[in-house]
């Protein structure tokens, strides 16, 4: 008997005994689908992440002050930052302070995260500007009530997009700013343009408008209206070249530890390079899906059991066929093959049922996402070659058992 002959049995016996091999496949299906949606979902993932970071932070070094060795008088003054910029190696250097506050507009009012900075904030934070302008340095210095909105925030509060020019109230600690925007951004670091967090808004008393409002100011407006001199605990700096990030660290740690006078405490200053931790993040990232994808593939081995026992099952049923093909002549090494064939063809059937499955899901979920999903050759081969593997695994067995029959024993069984 050929390979074809063997294929053609067992796509027969798979077809006669539908609804009790579909049932069979269910464990590698299932296992198959884990595995493929996972991996592919997690590297697309990853891939996003990874790269939002890498095209803000590739370059990127943070300085940071250590607030258990230096009191307030010691962090990293707006003097520091001018001194800095002066630098050769350096190209932004900017403060990042986050504050959470209330937005509002004659028509709306919701909870607000503004983030300040100099200017060159939207180069450290990867801020885009759809339309308008950033604020200037001029505005940085004169502490101007400016500021920028996100683009989704600014349809949430105003209902349209197109708002540079108008006014937006911002409160803070008690008191209420007016402020003008002068462009309309999308910041991907940070949340894109805001998400929704319309239950803590309304929990703070601002309404509900079902996002939060993004902003973006001079970090000289923020400390006038904290009453704060402009003292800041880390910095961030993006390099000229990303070969001298450690170079450009030391300097910085030095100019501060020469201007604040303080070498005699250790580890004051301190400097961390971004492309370290997006090594770090890609790590744990690929760590967690490969870990995820392993538990999951544990039913496929849970499916290769069932498929042991229906063709333990099988075998019982075909005794007698087994027994006058034995008579006829037909080698043990035929019978066995026969019933191994229809074992790895039962879980190819499932795998490819499985793969279907998990590349339509991933899709899915990156259109929902919104994140690129990449479907990798060798994820796909992996999974099915992997399917294969278990019905050749467990499909040894039954196929030996029915093979090694002696023909009138076989011949004798009802």
């Amino acid at each position: 008997m050929n390979f074809k002959e063997n294929v053609s049995i067992a796509i027969y016996s798979i077809r006669t005994h539908l609804m009790r091999s579909l049932l069979t496949m269910l464990g590698v299906i299932i296992g198959v689908f884990s595995v493929i949606a996972i991996i592919t979902i997690g590297n697309g993932g990853r891939d996003y992440i990874v790269g939002l970071v890498r095209d803000i932070g590739q370059n990127m070094v943070t300085v940071t002050a250590n607030t258990t060795r230096l009191d307030s008088s010691q962090y990293i003054t707006r003097e520091d930052i001018e001194k800095i910029k002066r630098l050769d190696t350096v190209q932004y250097v900017s403060p990042q302070d986050v504050q959470m506050g209330g937005a509002s507009s004659p028509k709306r009012s919701s909870i607000a995260v503004m983030f300040s900075g100099t200017p060159d904030i939207r180069y450290t934070s990867g801020v885009e500007v759809l339309s308008g302008r950033f604020f200037n340095e001029d505005e940085y210095k004169s502490a101007a009530r400016v500021c920028l909105i996100a683009k989704l925030s600014a349809e949430a509060i105003f209902g349209r997009t197109n708002v540079v020019g108008e006014h937006i109230d911002f409160s803070l600690n008690g008191q209420t700013t007016r402020l003008r925007i002068i462009g309309v951004m999308d910041i991907n670091l940070l949340g894109g343009d805001g998400g929704s967090l319309s239950d803590l808004a309304g929990s703070m008393g601002y309404g509900d408008t079902g996002a939060t409002v993004m902003l973006a100011s001079p970090a000289t407006l923020i400390d006038m209206i904290n009453g704060s001199s402009g003292a800041y605990v880390s910095i961030n700096i993006i390099a000229i070249d990303d070969r001298e990030l450690d170079a450009v660290g030391n300097a910085v740690v030095n100019l501060l530890y020469t201007h604040h006078g303080n070498r005699n405490v250790p580890n004051a200053y301190y400097y961390a390079k971004m492309a370290t931790y997006i090594d770090i993040l890609d790590s744990i990232i690929r760590i967690l899906t490969l870990f995820i994808a392993g538990v999951s593939a544990i039913s496929l081995m849970v499916g290769g059991i069932g498929v042991m026992n229906i063709m333990l099952v099988s075998v019982t049923e075909r005794t007698r066929e087994i027994g006058i093909r034995k008579a006829l002549g037909a080698k043990t090494s035929t019978i066995m093959f026969q019933f191994l064939t229809e074992s790895v063809i039962l879980c190819m059937i499932g795998g490819c049922i499985g793969l279907i499955l998990g590349v339509v899901t991933a899709q899915a979920v990156g259109f929902i996402m919104k994140i690129p999903i990449l479907i990798q050759f060798t994820t796909l081969a992996v999974a099915i070659g992997f399917s294969s593997a278990i019905g050749i695994f467990f499909g040894i067995y039954p196929a030996r058992r029915a093979a090694k029959m002696l023909p009138i024993d076989a011949l004798r069984r009802e």
